[in-house]
């Protein structure tokens, strides 16, 4: 039964990564509601709904409080962080078919090793940093490769993740310190409503008609509403599985398991969405994939030693 549930939760964690991925790109792209600010808006609402129904009613976890000023402006930061590495993801999914974008975002180990290097003056095993040169060279020949190549799009992509390796640095941070170690779900609990305050204002300056698109599309078509309620759950959703696939197996099968997630979304995305590839690009990615398996086992035995 043990194994069995291990089973469905791992299900659901990549169901729900790969689910919200492919409607992000949707909605972005093929429906054509073209406001990525709004729609990140939208989910971080939801992660500060669920997250506080999760922990203070269902108990899901217990509550922690914020101990300083110090802890609240770290937590601030990192949902600054949180909302812009999503948006520019979100951005470049308009310019980028899905299986490209999980390309450039499996080079996170690559950012993830210069900021903790530069925030916490880290240095890893001579080896992981040799294995980060496949990860790298794997996204520059996929991005030669590309044929839907959009500039723009690449761009927003690069800086999406690496918002998200810096996020998981400060993040680390934060779930690891003394006199800090905030839990997961309650870190995403604050952390959420940090970005809220952020985007409002970024959506109605920057996106100053989705209002009433929204509205105007709700009327046209009941699905949308289903759509973005829907896609909102599972981005917080998202979060939930990873911290109970972690607590149920281990950070390491959570780290092995996304990488082959990557591989997984390149696939559906391409059978979904039609999108071309070149032999090229498949080629690049295949390198990149490698390499980050490579740093994975690099970084496990930096570890055990």
């Amino acid at each position: 039964m043990s194994r069995l549930f291990n089973v469905c939760l791992i299900a659901s964690w990549y169901s729900s990564n790969i689910g919200v991925l492919l409607l992000n790109k949707y909605l972005l792209s093929s429906y054509g509601f073209k406001y990525p600010i709004f729609l990140t808006l939208c989910h971080m609402m939801a992660c500060s709904l669920l997250s506080y129904i999760a922990i203070s009613w269902l108990k899901i976890v217990p509550l922690q409080t914020i101990r300083s000023r110090w802890q609240f402006l770290k937590i601030s930061a990192l949902g600054v962080i949180f909302c812009s590495s999503v948006v520019t993801g979100n951005v470049s999914l308009r310019y980028l078919p899905v299986s490209f974008n999980q390309a450039v975002g499996a080079t996170t180990p690559f950012f993830t090793a210069v900021f903790a290097y530069l925030l916490t003056f880290r240095r890893e095993g001579w080896l992981t940093y040799v294995t980060l040169i496949p990860v790298v060279a794997g996204c520059v020949i996929a991005s030669g490769g590309e044929p839907s190549f959009h500039l723009f799009g690449f761009l927003m992509c690069i800086g999406a993740t690496a918002a998200r390796a810096l996020k998981s640095v400060v993040q680390g941070i934060l779930l690891s310190s003394e006199g800090e170690k905030l839990h997961s779900m309650n870190l995403l609990m604050y952390m959420a409503p940090v970005a809220v305050l952020v985007l409002v204002p970024a959506a109605f300056f920057m996106e100053r008609d989705v209002v009433g698109i929204t509205i105007s599309l709700a009327r046209d078509d009941t699905k949308f509403i289903f759509y973005l309620l829907f896609n909102s759950s599972l981005a917080y959703f998202v979060n939930l599985t990873n911290f109970l696939v972690t607590k149920h197996t281990s950070a390491l099968t959570l780290q092995v398991l996304g990488n082959a997630k990557g591989a997984v979304a390149v696939v559906i995305s391409i059978l979904i969405f039609q999108n071309p590839v070149s032999v090229t690009g498949i080629f690049g990615y295949s390198i990149t994939v490698t390499g980050v398996f490579l740093y994975s086992e690099a970084k496990k035995r930096s570890r055990s030693n």
